[in-house]
């Protein structure tokens, strides 16, 4: 009573029988094989043959047939022989020819691992086909369907190689028009969040104009626009900026002969750090870890002289830095330098480079001359990038329990810099660095009106 048409076949598949059976029923050339898939495919979920009939539209006892030839013959007993006369199986094969260059090619395709699966595939159909095999044979060695088989296997004849690779397609029709993009972009370059925002995010422009947040990410990527960012400039101010830029640049680039350029400069206000525990070192799958807190245990101030040559630094170490202690520093570099030579220095616009003490000291010197870079333009001193250094090296992530522990790592860190000393270089001219500005300066005044 619970069991309705014929005996049923116990019907189960294989990982590899599921997907050929899958790629049958989606191939809409082949109807008749796409059914009997189907038909399979209701058996192995266990519904009878009279369901399974209902079900793909054929009479009972064809679907008995059909599960039995399947248990019997796997995927290859669901092609129909009646009309195939003796000793030919399957469509009728187009001839294949390979050359030994192609073959070599097509052989590549198949071993290399950054080939993509699907030309690999037809690289196989290919050489299977190439052996005489049949369409039906092809497809049960490899795991694909006939037709698959018969649509490569003439891509082949008719192109060769280049017919194996995949055509050009079109892809999803766009979503999104132009004016949605110009809307897109003016807003983030002219408005402002209605919420009182600095800036826009990508969710709340999102909200805004009604798109997706991927969408526009990509809109702000495709035209590099980072609203979440700020760059931070100030342009200088000196009336003799130009002047000055081409001394200094000068300097760096075509420096006097018998002569000694030095970049001096303080950095000031740097404080000895402890941490208020200890430290861990990096791990396999850790980095180093550290306390987000520390302990304050004094100041103290640097004074370095980058010798813009040779890429050595002398470097003293005070608690303050005052005119006495910046004419002290000149002291300890004219002691240091060769006295044969003049000694160029440029240095900034700091109050105590500037007093009667380093005029008369000076005029005790003349081999020494003083260049001083524009105001608010410390990037014009090379010093500042071995300021760079020493804080990304060494300051940043050391501990000092008090100054003097401090300053005596510093001025190590000074003496192994000065064994293997990095001159660094200049690369820009002043008529470059002036041009940029020009253009810089330009781009302010037009983004105002």
């Amino acid at each position: 009573m619970g069991r309705r048409g014929p005996s049923l076949v116990p019907v189960e598949l294989t990982g590899t029988q599921r997907r050929q059976l899958m790629r049958a029923v989606a191939d809409e050339s082949d109807a008749a094989m796409a059914q009997r898939a189907r038909l399979v495919l209701l058996a192995a979920e266990g519904a009878s043959n009279t369901e399974i009939a209902d079900a793909v539209g054929l009479n009972a006892t064809s679907v008995g047939r059909w599960r039995a030839r399947f248990v019997a013959q796997g995927v290859a007993g669901l092609v129909d022989q009646r009309h195939v006369p003796a000793g030919r199986r399957g469509r009728p094969l187009a001839p294949i020819t390979v050359s030994e260059e192609q073959r070599e090619v097509l052989g590549r395709w198949c071993r290399r691992p950054k080939t993509a699966a699907g030309l690999a595939m037809r690289a196989r159909i290919v050489l299977a086909a190439a052996e005489g095999l049949s369409n039906q044979e092809v497809a049960q060695r490899l795991g694909c369907n006939s037709a698959t088989v018969t649509k490569w296997r003439r891509r082949f004849v008719e192109r060769g190689l280049v017919g194996l690779s995949d055509e050009y397609r079109s892809g999803r029709p766009r979503t999104i028009s132009d004016d949605q993009v110009e809307a897109v972009i003016t807003k983030t370059l002219e408005e402002l969040p209605a919420d009182g925002s600095t800036h826009w995010s990508t969710r709340s422009m999102a909200q805004a104009v009604g798109l997706s947040q991927t969408a526009i990410s990509k809109m702000w990527r495709a035209f590099g626009l980072k609203p979440h960012r700020v760059d931070t400039f100030k342009i200088s101010t000196d009336p003799n900026f130009v002047d000055k830029v081409h001394d200094v640049v000068g300097l760096y680039l075509n420096p006097p002969e018998r002569a000694i350029v030095l970049c001096v400069d303080e950095k000031t206000g740097i404080q000895a750090l402890d941490r208020t525990q200890p430290s861990l070192p990096m791990l396999p799958g850790s980095p180093a870890t550290a306390t987000h807190d520390y302990i304050r245990n004094g100041t103290i101030d640097l004074f370095a002289a980058l010798n813009v040559g040779t890429g050595t630094v002398i470097t003293r170490t005070n608690h303050r830095h005052r005119t006495l202690e910046f004419r002290k520093f000149l002291d300890l570099i004219a002691n240091q330098v060769p006295d044969d030579v003049d000694v160029h220095v440029i240095l900034d616009n700091a109050s105590t480079h500037k007093t009667p003490a380093i005029d008369r000291w000076l005029r005790r010197h003349p081999r020494f001359e003083l260049h001083f870079t524009p105001t608010s333009s410390s990037w014009l001193n090379l010093v500042e990038r071995w300021f760079a250094e020493l804080t990304n090296k060494k300051l940043r992530r050391s501990a000092h329990r008090t100054i003097k522990d401090l300053a005596d790592d510093i001025l190590a860190w000074a003496e192994t810099w000065n064994d293997n000393p990095r001159p660094f270089v200049w690369r820009k001219t002043a008529d470059q660095i002036l041009q940029n500005l020009a253009r810089y300066c330009q781009r302010i005044i037009n983004s105002r009106h």
